[in-house]
């Protein structure tokens, strides 16, 4: 797996690190529900089971990601490549789920939702290009 291709598989990991922090960590905090998610503070306990359960999926998919580029880099290729690309493609399906409840105004209004799509989309698109292109 080339440098380029691991990159972008950091970066996605770390991208679903700090998510991980927002949603379980520190979703109660109004700069997060609120400035990141626009939830409002009345609706954070409806909400934080899910935030909370959310955020670890989020933390499993970068560990996936960070095991994935150890393997590649300590001699276990073929495993290591196989799990970056599971979990790269993982991340890019899960934001078409994103795109999905952000067209159908699913929480908050149309278009809202789009910068976070690009964030949990683009870095491991990136990783799957940069593999493809290097051949």
């Amino acid at each position: 797996m080339n440098i380029v291709a691991q990159v972008f598989a950091g970066v996605a990991a770390a991208l679903h690190v700090l998510v991980f922090a927002w949603e379980a960590l520190l979703f109660r905090r109004p700069a997060v529900h609120w400035g990141v998610f626009r939830i409002r503070s009345e609706d954070v306990p409806a909400v934080l089971l899910w935030s909370f359960g959310q955020g670890f999926y989020n933390l499993f998919l970068a560990a996936g990601t960070v095991i994935g580029l150890i393997a590649v880099n300590t001699g276990q290729t073929e495993a290591g490549r196989a799990l970056v690309y599971y979990t790269c493609g993982f991340m890019i399906l899960s934001s078409l789920v994103l795109l999905v409840s952000d067209r159908m105004a699913l929480g908050r209004e149309k278009g809202a939702g789009l910068g976070g799509v690009a964030a949990q989309a683009l870095p491991p698109i990136g990783a799957l290009l940069a593999v493809a292109i290097a051949g």
